[in-house]
């Protein structure tokens, strides 16, 4: 079955590399015209550029710091002042700040709040009222397996995904009679600049695709390996078009089997 998102707009947080690229990419070669929005300039540059040279479609780039609310509030104009709409909305900006709970300061607990929580929670207060009236829109939140099976020194990470998981079964709940569609997809481990720079860091003469294959038998993925994100992608893709016309306040895990809990 292929996807269709013909004459569809997305935007996508955390668009510039990673899984928001992946999904951008994945969108437009489904026919969406995307909204790119992200902190590093010269990424989302060429993020866009990349994007837009492949598919044909009409990619924006918008510069934004998502935990911040007035830039928040400036991205979603923007995109709607060249767009016109905004039908599918992927809060995917984030990061995997952990630590042991006894050493996380409030700034740390307010920052992961604030980019992963409330950049989601003010992004879909703006979209949703369109959504409704045109009875058509989706929203995926882009969580991790820790939001339903969280460890010790997971946090501050694991809570504000377990946050961004209650937030999604609520909007499920009130979009539905209007044909509004929110779900959210959990990571397990996908390959992804964020590992490459682990990679970097703790064992830069090991070759990539061997630490990478060290870490998912490490991890105990079952598949035996870590995901791609094109493999991430291929899931958006289907929960943003019509083909996923009757699901709705779910998480999906995205992680080979690699979580306890389904």
């Amino acid at each position: 079955m292929q996807a269709n998102m013909d004459g569809r707009v997305a935007l996508i947080t955390g668009g510039s590399e990673g899984l928001g690229r992946a999904m951008g990419r994945k969108f437009a070669e489904a026919g969406a015209d995307v909204a790119l929005a992200a902190r590093r300039p010269e990424v989302l540059e060429a993020a866009r550029a990349e994007i837009a040279d492949a598919s044909g479609r009409t990619i924006r780039a918008y510069p934004t710091d998502v935990s911040d609310g007035g830039q928040v509030a400036a991205l979603f104009e923007a995109a709607v002042d060249d767009f016109g709409h905004v039908d599918v909305l992927v809060n995917n900006a984030g990061t995997s700040q952990t630590g042991k709970f006894g050493e996380i300061s409030d700034e740390v607990w307010q920052f992961d709040i604030d980019l992963k929580l409330m950049a989601a929670v003010r992004l879909c207060r703006l979209a949703l009222p369109g959504m409704k009236e045109r009875r058509w829109g989706r929203i995926i939140n882009v969580l991790n397996t820790a939001a339903k099976a969280p460890r010790g020194g997971s946090a501050p990470t694991a809570v504000t995904r377990a946050a961004g998981m209650a937030l999604t079964k609520v909007l499920a709940g009130e979009g539905a009679p209007h044909n509004v569609l929110v779900n959210a997809l959990c990571t397990g481990i996908i390959e992804s600049q964020q590992w490459v720079r682990r990679h970097q860091n703790l064992a830069p003469d090991t070759p990539l695709d061997d630490f990478l294959a060290n870490m998912a038998v490490e991890r105990g993925v079952p598949l035996g390996r870590l995901g791609t994100a094109e493999e991430y992608a291929n899931m958006a893709c289907f929960l943003a078009s019509d083909a996923g016309s009757y699901i709705t306040g779910t998480a999906i895990n995205v992680d080979g089997g690699l979580s306890p809990v389904v």
